[in-house]
């Protein structure tokens, strides 16, 4: 299987050759097993003090008052006194159903899973009905996946890549992407998430120590991963496949390296 290779002004410079794993079938219950087990990796375990709401001076004044029979905050001449205190559904109460500590979030995937859904995913990005129902705005371009010279990999500004990437054709999706961020509101705003931001192409270089991985998220949406580190999390954000991928030469040969189970059956290319 052949795809058009370009160079960094967008011109097509020759044909260049996939690797076999490009002819992988679609699973996509597979990549959406994949994303909830390896997403939940990220979950912190949450705990409560377990005498949380109820270490307080309380008692029940029984019946005959006309009023319920809560435990109340003792004394008087203050705001507090007077108040249902020590369980749940009060002021200052306690919570009924509390996070536990030792609650399991951590769910397993068996490797030869993770390897079918990595698999899967990356020969998923040459099929350009699911990366326009993902909603990535590519009317432009006709040859999937986009492969660039390894120039590519140098590119060390963002004005440069932006450059790049407008010469390509993705200007249009980056553009989707800016008019897209919407203000969280809540905590997270003050704690560094601020805004929720959508995706859009995403960049697999073929080494670590490229200039152009520097380049991380200076573009809203633009992701830039090395191949030995990408997943299903990158390719299928959300579980929902497939994310708009562009790749260097040099990720080419790494991807030719990655050793395939045996007993994994390739989809038939012809």
């Amino acid at each position: 299987m052949k795809t058009k290779l370009f160079d960094l002004t967008g011109n097509q410079t020759e044909d260049v050759d996939l690797p076999p794993l490009f002819n992988f079938p679609y699973r996509p219950e597979i990549i959406k097993k994949a994303f909830v087990n390896l997403y939940s990796h990220r979950f912190q375990k949450q705990g409560r003090y377990p005498a949380a709401g109820e270490i307080v001076s309380a008692e029940s004044r029984n019946t005959g008052l006309g009023i319920a029979r809560l435990a109340r905050a003792k004394g008087e001449g203050f705001s507090r006194a007077g108040q249902a205190a020590g369980v749940a559904g009060v002021r200052k109460g306690r919570l009924a159903h509390p996070p536990e500590s030792w609650k399991v979030t951590h769910k397993k995937l068996n490797k030869k899973e993770n390897t079918i859904a990595l698999l899967s995913a990356l020969s998923s990005t040459r099929q350009s009905e699911l990366i326009i129902n993902r909603g990535h705005l590519i009317e432009g371009l006709k040859s999937f996946p986009i492969v660039v010279t390894n120039d590519l990999e140098d590119v060390g500004k963002t004005k440069n890549l932006l450059d790049v990437l407008r010469l390509l054709g993705l200007e249009e999706d980056v553009k989707r992407v800016e008019q897209s961020i919407k203000k969280r509101s809540g905590k997270a705003k003050r704690r560094g998430r601020p805004n929720r931001v959508g995706k859009s192409a995403l960049i697999v270089v073929g080494n670590s120590d490229c200039e152009i991985l520097k380049l991380d998220n200076s573009i809203p949406g633009i992701g830039i991963k090395c191949v030995k580190d990408i997943s299903v999390l990158d390719l299928a954000p959300g579980a929902r496949p497939i994310r708009l991928v562009v790749f260097s030469q040099n990720s080419l040969d790494e991807l030719s390296n990655l050793r395939i189970p045996k007993n994994i059956i390739l989809e038939n290319s012809t």
